[in-house]
């Protein structure tokens, strides 16, 4: 019998959850607090209060507030909240993934949807696909080049047998090679400089320009996400142990990995849609979560989506802040971050990524 993922050799003893949630939920308010005080220009905690309270009552300021109210409301605080939405979903879906094709190394972007949600970025950045859209050209393209390459994926794993774990991996492994050729070659194209930067920046992950018409339906889309999966926690752990377990254990695993693929892919496609391709999230805390709380599904995801919010919501800030006036990447941290943790891991006794 398989191991489930990342299940350790030998029994250890595991933090209990709620303590740990309680834990991380207040972690991630004074990360919030933090990512809309601290940048470019600091707002001390006493106006953030202020002009946050005045944003949600609708109350009166001074003229002279007029410039740090929008940094606070128009800027820092959607950009924030992105950022724990963002790391919070991929986070969910990593765990989803790696228990969809038992595999240690999946992520979000395992099924190829990012390098499609990329190619429809790409176009619209350099060539002005969906123009006519404005602000939410953008989005809207990459997000149909998510559904599209969700789609390719979904028929070109598809045999009798159904979607089995390795299928999956090769096809989604095989189109991401291909979406990203495309993607160079749109890049190499482009007409002007400006918009080669642009789309590299994008490529790369990052949450400069977010709106308030942004966190919404990101938020929408992870929170259903992270419901079915949470609700279908008993039945991955009998994925993760191998299908033979889990038919044994009277749950159907052809029916079980369909759903969960089009769920992974929908929600993976809105984060992308409006963070761009940010790398080692989904890869890396859903790990980090189980050497704490165990290979339990149910304990995984209640621990998860909390850790990956703090994550990235810090990452976020160090872009925008270490190298002012620039900003780096977020996939450029998460990796600098990413690959030592990993290295780590590896060389950890008691850890072993998907069992012997």
């Amino acid at each position: 019998m398989a191991a489930p993922v990342g299940l350790q050799r030998t029994p250890a003893r595991r933090r209990p959850v709620v303590p740990l949630v309680v834990l991380l939920t207040v972690a991630l308010l004074v990360s919030l607090v933090c990512g809309v005080a601290l940048g470019a220009a600091n707002v001390p905690l006493r106006d953030v209060a202020r002009f946050f309270g005045a944003g949600v009552s609708g109350g009166w300021l001074d003229a002279a507030d007029l410039p740090g109210y929008q940094i606070v409301w128009q800027v820092r605080l959607p950009r924030v909240l992105l950022a724990a939405v963002v790391g919070a979903g991929l986070s969910v879906v990593g765990v989803a993934s790696q228990a969809l094709v038992r595999n240690a190394l999946a992520d979000p972007f395992v099924l190829g949807v990012s390098s499609g949600a990329s190619v429809g970025a790409t176009a619209s950045i350099v060539f002005g696909v969906f123009a006519s859209l404005g602000l939410y050209a953008l989005s809207v393209a990459a997000f149909l080049g998510a559904l599209g390459a969700t789609l390719l994926v979904y028929l070109a794993a598809r045999s009798r047998e159904g979607m089995t774990p390795l299928r999956l991996v090769l096809t989604g492994t095989a189109m991401a090679y291909g979406f990203s050729a495309v993607s160079t070659v749109l890049v190499f194209m482009a007409p002007r400089g400006d918009a080669v930067r642009a789309a590299l920046f994008w490529l790369l992950g990052s949450l400069g320009g977010v709106t308030w018409q942004s966190v919404p339906i990101a938020a929408a889309a992870v929170v259903l996400g992270f419901g079915y999966f949470r609700v279908s926690a008993r039945r991955l752990n009998a994925l993760a142990m191998g299908d033979e377990t889990a038919a044994a254990l009277g749950v159907d695993p052809a029916r079980l990995r369909r759903t969960l693929f089009v769920v992974c892919a929908a929600v993976t496609g809105c984060l992308v849609a409006v963070s761009g391709a940010v790398g080692f999230v989904g890869l890396m805390v859903p790990h980090l979560v189980r050497m704490a709380v165990g290979a339990d599904h149910r304990r995984v995801l209640a621990v998860a989506p909390l850790a990956g919010g703090v994550l990235l919501v810090w990452v976020d800030l160090l872009a925008r802040t270490l190298v002012v006036p620039q900003e780096l990447p977020l996939g450029v941290l998460t990796a600098a971050f990413g690959v030592p943790v990993f290295v780590w891991l590896m060389r950890r006794r008691g850890y072993v990524f998907g069992g012997r």
